[in-house]
């Protein structure tokens, strides 16, 4: 199983909540799901939670402490794997799947007697189509756009960019249904957008490549491609990703 692991922003109940998980397993999910038929979780409340609700930096390296050992305590007793964690109102979740629970005891007993400072519960329950991690872990096709966009925005600082000036930022598109190409066109030129070219991925499937001035700091750049992904599933099209030029001031 790969290690790949990504983490994120999202809404969870009308609160914020930062997500980590384990990517590489979805591309095992079909097997998997057999192998380790049970969602189990252990759930802490944090002792200085930020006025967000989530892990402030005074208490990281004691959650960090706790993960290790819990993941510690699943590999001595051999009955799962650890598929993400949750951190909102105030409260750390980590989620497992595992092939049996007649040693959970015992290993929450290990993994736990250093913590004994924490208020702690868990429990487990039969989740055979894993709908705990594609569910509420997995990123939806919206969450994956954030996580990509942070990446590159992460990159652009690496070498020196602002992020707050405004540049071309080229975007893709490819259609599902051509019908709507004409309406979309004319809606993407209504928001200020220049088409490039028409393009072709190696499917053979046909798209967009158009541009505008914007700014590619992180909210920014967030706001322009989930308006595009709405505007494309609109008319018959998936919306594939942004590229820019760094801009140094």
């Amino acid at each position: 199983m790969q290690e790949y692991w990504e983490i994120y922003m999202k809404n969870l109940e009308g609160k914020p909540a930062s997500v980590q998980f384990n990517a590489g397993i979805s591309m095992e999910i079909e097997e998997l799901q057999y192998s380790y038929p049970i969602v189990a979780f252990v759930k802490a409340k944090l002792k200085e939670p930020n006025e967000h609700g989530l892990l402030s930096e005074s208490e990281e390296p004691e959650i960090l402490f706790l993960e290790d050992k819990l993941e510690a305590a699943m590999i001595k007793f051999r009955i799962g794997k650890y598929v993400g964690r949750i951190i909102n109102d105030g409260h750390v979740t980590f989620l497992y799947y595992v092939q049996f629970t007649y040693n959970w005891p015992n290993f929450i007993e290990f993994a736990l007697n250093e913590h004994a400072s924490y208020e702690v519960s868990n429990g487990h329950q039969e989740d055979g189509e894993w709908n705990y991690y594609r569910n509420l872990l997995y990123p939806t096709a919206k969450e994956w756009q954030l996580i990509q966009n942070h990446k590159v925005c992460d990159k652009l600082k690496e070498q020196g960019d602002s992020l707050y000036l405004a540049r071309a930022i080229e975007h893709k598109l490819f259609f599902q249904d051509e019908s709507q190409k004409e309406a979309l066109v004319a809606t993407l030129e209504a928001k200020g957008f220049k088409i490039k070219d028409e393009i072709e991925n190696e499917e053979g499937v046909k798209g967009l490549d158009f541009y505008r001035l914007d700014k590619p700091f992180y909210h920014d750049i967030d706001a322009i491609t989930l308006d595009l992904i709405e505007i494309a599933e609109t008319y018959g099209a998936a919306y594939d990703g942004w590229e820019t030029s760094v801009v140094k001031s």
